[in-house]
Order: C-alpha cells, then sequence, then structure tokens
C-alpha cells in the first residue's frame, strides 16, 4: 500500500534534479504541501520552477542545511512527515579543489537534517520517511565487466564521493541506531533540461553554441551510465511511496557511454539544429589534462528497482538527448543568466 504525505520537505529543489523533483510532487499531489528548502547558491535557482511557483500547494524557503538551529526550527515550525534530501555539492572538479566545503554541505548538513528529523519524529516514527539521495560515485570505479549492486562495497576515490559515502552511512546508522525510516538511492549520471553548465552535457551544448572549446579529460574513454533526469523524479516518487524502508536501490539508465563517444553525438544533433556542415563542432574537441582520481567506468545494475517497483527508463539516451538540446536552444536566455559573474570566474580557473 502506498504511504501518504501531509508536508514534504525537499532540499535543494531549486536546483537541478531538486526542480524537476518538486515539480512533479506539486502538480501530482495537489492535496500535498510541498516546501522547497535551498540556499540558492550558484547552482540554485528559482527560474527553474517559475511554472509552479504560483501554486497553493508549493512552498519556498530559502535556507542552508549546514544551520542546525535553523534546521531544527524549520522541523519545529512546520512538522514535515518525509524529507527528500537532495541538497549537495556534486562537482567532482569543486571538491578536488574545495573539499571542506562539501565536507560542511554534504555530510554536516546532512546530519543536522537527520538530527532534526529524529528530534522531531522520536514520538512516532510510523508514516515518516527520511529519503536520502546519493551517488553512484561512492561505490569507486568498475573494470571493463561487472555493475554496480546495491551490496557493492563502497570504495570512494574523490572528495565528493567520500562525502556522500560518508553521509550514506551516517542516514544508515540512525536507522540502526535510533530507527529513523529511510531509504536510500544511488543514481547514476543524470542529464536533462535546467542542469548547470559545470556539468558535461550542458558545458558541452553551452560551448557548441559560442563555438568554444569542448575539453574533454585525458583520452576521453571514461565511461558513464546516463540517467534522464524527468526518469529520475519519476523513480524518487515511486520510492518514496511505495519503496522499503531502511532498503537502498540503485537508479540507472541502463545507458552507457564513452565520454567521447557522447560528444560525438552531442557535436553531431547540434551540428544538425544548428545547421553548421557536418563535423563541424567536433573540431571543436580539445583534449586536456585528466583530472585527479579519475574513475574509468561507472555502470547501475538497477534491476532491484525494476524488479520490487516496475521502475524502467521510458527514454533511451538518443530521445532523452534530443529534448534536452531542444530545450536548451530554446531557452538560451537562461543559460546566458547562469553563466555569468562567478561561474565564469569558475570556469575560467578549471578549464582555460
Amino acid at each position: 500500500m502506498a504511504r501518504q504525505f501531509n508536508k514534504i520537505l525537499v532540499t535543494g529543489g531549486a536546483g537541478f534534479i531538486g526542480s524537476h523533483v518538486v515539480r512533479l510532487l506539486v502538480n501530482k499531489y495537489p492535496e500535498y504541501q510541498i516546501y522547497n528548502l535551498d540556499s540558492l547558491t550558484y547552482a540554485g535557482n528559482l527560474e527553474n520552477l517559475k511554472d509552479v511557483e504560483g501554486k497553493s500547494n508549493y512552498h519556498f524557503i530559502k535556507g542552508d542545511i549546514t544551520n542546525a538551529d535553523f534546521i531544527h526550527n524549520l522541523f519545529a515550525d512546520y512538522g514535515f512527515d518525509a524529507v527528500i534530501h537532495l541538497a549537495a555539492e556534486s562537482h567532482v572538479d569543486r571538491s578536488i579543489s574545495d573539499p571542506l566545503s562539501f565536507v560542511r554541505t554534504n555530510v554536516i548538513g546532512t546530519m543536522n537534517l537527520l538530527n532534526s528529523a529524529k528530534n522531531s519524529w522520536v514520538s512516532d516514527f510510523s508514516g515518516k520517511v527520511f529519503y536520502h539521495i546519493s551517488t553512484d560515485e561512492v561505490y569507486g570505479t568498475l573494470g571493463e565487466e561487472g555493475l554496480f549492486r546495491e551490496d557493492t562495497p563502497y570504495d570512494p576515490n574523490s572528495p565528493y564521493s567520500a562525502s556522500k559515502a560518508s553521509s550514506d552511512h551516517f542516514v544508515r546508522a540512525y536507522g540502526e541506531t535510533y530507527g529513523l525510516p529511510y531509504i536510500i538511492s544511488n543514481c547514476s549520471n543524470n542529464y536533462g533540461p535546467n542542469q548547470f553548465p559545470e556539468k558535461l552535457i550542458p558545458l558541452f551544448i553551452n560551448n557548441i553554441i559560442k563555438k568554444e572549446n569542448l575539453p574533454v579529460y585525458g583520452d576521453g574513454k571514461y565511461t558513464r551510465d546516463w540517467l534522464f533526469v524527468k526518469d529520475h523524479a519519476v523513480a524518487i516518487d515511486l520510492l518514496l511511496h511505495k519503496g522499503a524502508i531502511k532498503e537502498t536501490f540503485n537508479i540507472g539508465g541502463f545507458n552507457e557511454w564513452q565520454n567521447i563517444e557522447l560528444i560525438q553525438l552531442l557535436c553531431s544533433v547540434m551540428d544538425r539544429k544548428l545547421g553548421r556542415n557536418r563535423g563541424e563542432s567536433e573540431e571543436l574537441i580539445t583534449f586536456v589534462k585528466d583530472r585527479p582520481g579519475h574513475d574509468k567506468r561507472y555502470a547501475i545494475d538497477a534491476s532491484k528497482i525494476n524488479s520490487e517497483l516496475g521502475w524502467r527508463p521510458s527514454v533511451t539516451f538518443e530521445e532523452g538527448i534530443e529534448e534536452t538540446i531542444d530545450w536548451y536552444l530554446k531557452n538560451e536566455k537562461w543559460l546566458v543568466n547562469v553563466t555569468t559573474g562567478d561561474y565564469q570566474k569558475y570556469y575560467l580557473k578549471q578549464y582555460k
């Protein structure tokens, strides 16, 4: 039987994945009150949710999960019965240059939410869920064969993945020690509309539009499993309502691509859509020095969520990338708005 909720707190709801989750919940469950908590750092953008900001069941709260007193008061004031925890620092390159910010947000921030949920719910855990969204990067790297399963041992290789692994462990510890009802999901690389252009796909779409270099790490033969963000949002909704408590679920796209092959596909589709000569954008590819601790291959075994809940991706990568590119081409103003100021300084430092 599906769980029902009154008040759901979504952390990081103005970000890429979070905005898609918030939109889905607000539109699908008008009887729920959806609270979007976001500190609106560089990757949080309320423009992502303009289409639902006027809905009576949507509420935005500006705040920082690293502020323990603020989070405590938030739970006391609103009485949430579910948390979908998406707020996180998530870019590996940033974690290499500033690892402590990842500890503050991903570990301390998660701890603040766990403590506040525990203290708020301790008299009655029934009907409550703390849903923590994590990453496949906590598992480390794969060779040419094999898939990450829910029981794959953790072996993080970057400050980012180490911080997420730590937060996963704390969520499970609160479940075992205090009885906190939790669900954890580990997802593969997300792509789709509204993604901040520090990640590979929107970065390269933006650079192709502007005819700027496409910086490819190493030999470009790193392999990732790609998950369309709207399919991820559907999986999160499904797990929140029907997923087994104190269980972990892997969410993947059944969809592996080497970086260089993905980039070549991007170039080909963009040339067609922009009316350019075939192969014109591929000339922008520039191989750059590899980053430290670069994992060779990620690939998710998503058979558990498929067999238990019937979820599987609704689109192929080719279909998803067409929709993604179309969105960015129709929303160039959004791209301009987010690729100025601090992001531009970071981009110059990281890639130029």
